[in-house]
């Protein structure tokens, strides 16, 4: 647990609907990203969008940013960066080789490690209950999640383990600099610098898009929902929140963005509400509210 949430206990709540909140245009972003997806490459689709935020939001905070801007808020904001560019190229790459419901699911494998890795780096043991309600969880969005189908690992599987591992990683990176630093400067290194791992990964493995794929205001509209929503907005949310919450909670709370992604299939796509899906939104409302009552 950070000093910040030891000291401020009354103040959880606030940040807590911030994380769920995130958490909502998260779920409601796949629908937007699949549509951008369809002309510009992965990479390069990540990388532009994460560089305009750090724009939009150095801007928004400029003079904040200048009086904090020092060594440590670089060195911080850079190892935020690196870890959720790692992180989003990872399970972006592992998308293109399994299905979105896997994605989906083993990404949310993160609310169950991010226990384990705050526990090896700051020996603070996880409650029992805080396990219990990540596996219930976990298991809620598989329900969710795999609809008709099975867990067989293929490479994108391991993949999107892997990008798991990688967002609890920035989970625990978040803990450890939010005590002793300003969580906008390094919210604002952090965008330039997953938009410099992006495109660099994108230079190296993937040929640019061409420049008629930027032409069109249905494109520009996608990028502002992922710019100024699912970027400045959800980002800045899920940082401020995650140095006033305990990891558990809020890896926990931030893995309901899979569940918000079905329910907005349904509302929008008209998906069908079938037993299956109502039981697993009933197992993770369940396991936030076993996390809440045992925090």
């Amino acid at each position: 647990m950070t000093r910040a949430t030891a000291e401020k206990p009354a103040r959880r709540p606030p940040y807590k609907l911030m994380l769920l909140g995130a958490a909502a245009i998260w779920g409601g972003s796949f629908v937007v990203l699949k549509g951008a997806l369809d002309v510009v490459p992965a990479p390069w689709l990540l990388g532009i969008r994460f560089v305009l935020a750090g724009i939009v939001l150095g801007l928004v905070f400029a003079r904040r940013v200048a009086a904090q801007l020092n060594k440590g808020h670089v060195l911080s904001g850079l190892a935020l960066g690196v870890t959720g560019g790692i992180a989003y190229l990872v399970q972006n790459t592992g998308l293109a080789e399994t299905t979105p419901g896997h994605n989906a699911f083993l990404t949310a494998t993160y609310c169950v490690m991010v226990p384990f890795l705050h526990w090896a780096a700051a020996r603070a043991r996880p409650q029992p209950m805080h396990l219990v309600a990540a596996c219930m969880a976990l298991t809620g969005v598989g329900i969710l999640s795999l609809e008709g189908g099975s867990l067989s690992l293929n490479r994108g599987d391991v993949l999107t383990l892997v990008s798991a591992f990688w967002y609890a990683v920035q989970i625990e990176v978040m803990v450890a600099v939010a005590p002793r630093h300003d969580v906008l400067t390094c919210t604002v290194i952090e965008f330039f610098a997953m938009g410099l791992v992006c495109l660099l990964y994108g230079i190296v493995a993937v040929p640019p898009p061409p420049l008629s794929a930027f032409v069109g205001g249905q494109f520009w509209f996608q990028m502002c929902y992922l710019v100024l929503l699912a970027s400045c907005v959800c980002i800045v949310a899920q940082n401020v929140g995650q140095a006033n919450v305990p990891p558990a909670q809020a890896s926990l709370l931030m893995s309901l963005e899979s569940v918000f992604g079905v329910a907005f299939s349904v509302l929008i796509y008209g998906d069908p509400l079938t037993p299956q899906l109502i039981f697993g939104f009933v197992l993770v409302f369940a396991a936030v509210l076993i996390s809440e009552l045992r925090s």
